[in-house]
């Protein structure tokens, strides 16, 4: 049977190989490109859900973070809450339902929906990365004159991307896998393919199987790429102390003239001549 299996997948593949290949590089790009506008969305929410604001702000300020913070739970909670391929038939064919406004381009509602759904679960990320981290870093960089936006930027944000770039990589990795609902509105992934040809010959499990092995080598390789990653952006592992100061001039390399005279030594002259 193992055999069997073997000829049947060296078939498919000889027929089919284009396909299954053409499949894969959609799946691809569908997934590197949403996660990245995913990550974007993820920051822009996290950041506004972050804003300081105390009982001395103006009322104005207040009520629009306050309205600001209750859309953006909404979006999170419905995103977050819905499958993925419920919101692609929504979008795809809820839109011409109530607005009259029809999607013609596959890419563009795929690109939508899974950004979309990516930058709610990036958004709560975001969120956490940014107060983990110690409330004395804030203090300190607007201690030197930095307001809220530059303290984002140039202190925190830096330290929570570091600190998400796990949870980036597994929605990543999630993405990888969840373009094979896309399907639902005829994009052709990696799985819509294997539906297509499976479908075509009658050979669904050698298909399925060529699936299987194809997703576990996408989603090894993503992990591999991510594991460097972490790697590099945390820094060395061992540090070597710096045991003297360059700002310091080392012994024997500085002396004074043989009729110098140090203000010490006046001083000693003087208590030896009685003088207080």
């Amino acid at each position: 049977m193992f055999a069997q299996l073997i000829s049947d997948i060296g078939s498919l593949w000889a027929k089919y190989g284009t396909v299954y290949l053409t499949g894969i590089s959609n799946t691809l790009i569908l997934s590197v490109v949403a996660t990245l506008i995913g990550c974007v969305i993820g920051f822009f929410c996290g950041i506004l859900q972050t804003i300081p604001c105390g009982p001395a702000d103006p009322f104005l300020k207040k009520a629009l973070l306050k309205f600001i913070r209750i859309i953006l739970r909404a979006y999170v909670e419905v995103f977050r809450g819905t499958p993925m391929i419920l919101q692609a038939v929504f979008i795809y064919y809820g839109m011409p339902y109530f607005f009259g406004v029809s999607f013609r381009d596959i890419w563009t509602v795929s690109i939508i929906v899974v950004s979309v759904n990516t930058g709610a679960y990036m958004a709560e990320s975001v969120r956490g990365g940014i107060m983990s981290i110690d409330p004395g870093q804030s203090e300190g960089a607007k201690a030197v004159g930095m307001n809220h936006w530059q303290t984002m930027l140039y202190v925190i944000l830096p330290q929570t991307l570091r600190n998400i770039m796990p949870q980036i990589g597994n929605n990543y990795i999630i993405n990888v896998k969840d373009t094979s609902v896309m399907f639902i509105i005829g994009f052709s992934d990696f799985f819509a393919v294997h539906k297509m040809v499976s479908g075509a010959v009658f050979k669904y499990f050698p298909s399925a199987f060529m699936e299987m092995v194809g997703y576990l080598c996408l989603t090894l390789f993503a992990s591999f790429l991510l594991r460097k990653l972490e790697k590099k952006l945390a820094g060395k592992s061992d540090y070597e102390l710096v045991s003297t100061d360059s700002l310091v001039m080392s012994a024997g390399t500085y002396s004074l003239p043989e009729d110098a005279v140090s203000p010490f030594d006046e001083i000693s002259k003087d208590y030896k001549g009685g003088k207080s």
